[in-house]
């Protein structure tokens, strides 16, 4: 599971490791959703993308789970609930309770230092705010369960620390 503030290289660093894994990776799937529906989004948005990520995950479970040993998922409940908390105050019942049912074997925590690149669904280019953000995800996976990595540095070494990682799950 790779998760982190928005503009942290989480798609790039699935995409990386699906290719050297040689296995397949579930994008985000409030990307899409953005994408029709436009850039303003509403609280109940929240909860529909989320109902859209768990499907789209469920989705490649299935479709990975007999062919390859990994998958790769960009975002997860965690990032829902920080994202509506974060805007909105609060978070649906549905999140939580999905972000407190779902397992994963490992988070990659991709962090800030990666310069922030402009898109049209991106909301926030100042470092400070994209910190907090980051700090908001380590408190997270500091207070859970699963085994958890920070990504950090240039493209090559956040691959490498993620590669490495993984390795050792095997």
């Amino acid at each position: 599971m790779v998760i982190g503030p928005e503009s942290t290289g989480k798609s790039f660093l699935c995409e990386q490791l699906s290719a050297h894994f040689n296995c397949t990776w579930c994008p985000e799937f409030a990307r899409e959703f953005l994408l029709r529906k436009g850039n303003r989004y509403d609280y109940d948005d929240l909860l529909e993308i989320a109902r859209g990520q768990v499907q789209m995950e469920d989705r490649s479970i299935e479709e990975s789970e007999s062919r390859h040993p990994f998958l790769f998922i960009d975002t997860d409940m965690y990032v829902m609930k920080v994202w509506a908390e974060f805007v909105f105050g609060k978070c649906h019942r549905y999140i939580l309770e999905q972000a407190a049912q779902r397992r994963y074997d490992l988070y990659l925590l991709c962090n800030t230092d990666l310069p922030w690149v402009k898109d049209e669904l991106r909301e926030y280019p100042d470092l400070e705010t994209r910190k907090i953000l980051f700090n908001i995800y380590k408190d997270i996976m500091v207070n859970q369960d699963t085994p958890w990595v920070e990504i950090k540095g240039l493209e090559e070494e956040r691959f490498s620390i993620a590669k490495d990682a993984i390795q050792t799950l095997s």
